[in-house]
């Protein structure tokens, strides 16, 4: 099977998070993503632990999760970028690449000639992505930011913990990861304007807070079309009765009831089909109105019998629920793994290590094919000697004089 990005040559100027893992997604695809690196240090988030990884000979392995899960399926050279020689080359990759990928702060890189408005001189097919936290432009454009900064100025943890609790940030860099799948489309978007509709290479413009703000659409319209601010409900849905998990007798489950066909549905699940024409709880107003009355009544029900017989009735009437799995059952899960989410990938030094799927799904592409993430600099020579013609000697004038490793 073909790849849906062959082709494609992606220069990956980027560290941490949101941008490595949009050019991750962009590599799985099957473009050629070339990952430039620091020499000795290489991307920030290489440090970034613990959590460690061990590797089976009492110490660890040198790269972190953060790392491993956000470049795989990539190229790594490593080029210092403060230096004339280094400048030199990455102009001549951008000279020969469809996509320019950088999360620098706003500005940095035109110190170095490597802003759009250089690199489009030498290219001007070439589309140039810049992932910071607050954008080009506006009052904080300079301003340095991380995921839970973002989480919190974009309304995300006043929306999130228990009600009569503080803000609370989600567990994973869920601000990132959104901004991450906004710029992996549109740098596809620009791609197809460019090649199907006859434009040109043009910058494209991503801010993780504006990631972290538009990942909220519905709720932002509840604040919209109401005027008032959405309020903490903890596990509760905001717009949704009954969905929200219920402690069963031995563990918790979530269960989503919310239509009134399905709230009917649910209550024949637990014995209580009457509930369902209750005046107080019929639609979905009315429920929400009287919420304090029918969750305290349906928790009373569902603490009395095991969860795996509530969710074998529930299944059997069509009602939305599931588990609340820790990190080792999700891949114990049939389903998981009938689909495979989980593989795995040789790795230097540790015989192999596993990585996530993604969970796109082509019928007639490729995207299946898999490489570790780069050690830094392992691909120099190769990309260098292929891509710029420079052969032996040149690498090693490089090299010696801390140009390349």
């Amino acid at each position: 099977m073909s790849r849906i990005l062959n082709n494609i040559r992606v220069l990956d100027l980027s560290r941490v998070v949101a941008a490595p893992y949009a050019t991750q997604c962009l590599g799985d695809m099957g473009a050629e993503v070339i990952k430039v690196e620091r020499p000795g240090i290489g991307d920030d988030s290489r440090q970034y632990g613990p959590p460690f990884s061990p590797d089976g000979k009492g110490g660890h392995l040198p790269e972190t999760p953060l790392f491993m899960g956000s470049n795989r399926n990539k190229l790594g050279i490593a080029v210092d970028l403060a230096s004339a020689e280094g400048q030199a080359i990455i102009r001549d990759l951008a000279r020969v690449s469809d996509v320019v990928v950088e999360n620098f702060k706003t500005g940095d890189l035109a110190r170095y000639g490597l802003d759009y408005a250089s690199l489009r001189q030498i290219n001007p097919r070439l589309i140039y992505c810049s992932v910071t936290g607050f954008g080009q432009t506006g009052p904080y454009a300079t301003k340095p930011g991380v995921d839970s900064v973002f989480q919190g100025m974009s309304g995300m943890m006043q929306l999130t913990g228990e009600p009569d609790g503080d803000p609370q940030r989600v567990g994973f860099p869920v601000g990132d990861v959104m901004t991450a799948l906004y710029t992996l489309s549109a740098i596809l978007g620009a791609l197809y304007h460019r090649d199907a509709n006859g434009g040109e290479g043009q910058h494209i413009d991503i801010a993780c807070l504006e990631g972290a703000i538009a990942a909220q659409s519905s709720t932002i319209m509840q604040y919209f079309m109401t005027g008032k601010q959405p309020q903490r409900r903890g596990n509760a849905t905001h717009n949704a009765i009954p969905s929200q998990p219920f402690q069963c007798a031995d563990v918790p489950i979530m269960v989503s009831a919310a239509t009134d066909y399905l709230f009917a549905k649910f209550c024949r699940g637990i014995g209580q089909p009457d509930l369902a024409t209750d005046p107080r709880f019929a639609r979905s107003r009315d429920r929400s109105a009287n919420s304090g009355i029918l969750i305290p009544l349906i928790s009373a029900i569902m603490i009395e019998r095991p969860a795996s017989e509530w969710m074998a009735r529930f299944d059997a009437e069509g009602v939305i629920c599931g588990p609340i799995y820790g990190a080792d059952e999700v891949f114990s899960d049939p389903q998981v793994l009938a689909r495979g989410m989980r593989i795995d990938l040789p790795n230097p030094g540790f015989g192999t290590l596993s990585f996530l799927r993604n969970p796109i799904r082509y019928s007639a592409t490729d995207l299946d094919s898999y490489t570790r993430p780069p050690q830094i600099g392992e691909h120099t020579d190769a990309v260098l000697g292929r891509l710029l013609d420079l052969d032996a000697a040149a690498l090693s004038a490089l090299r010696t004089a801390g140009v390349v490793a």
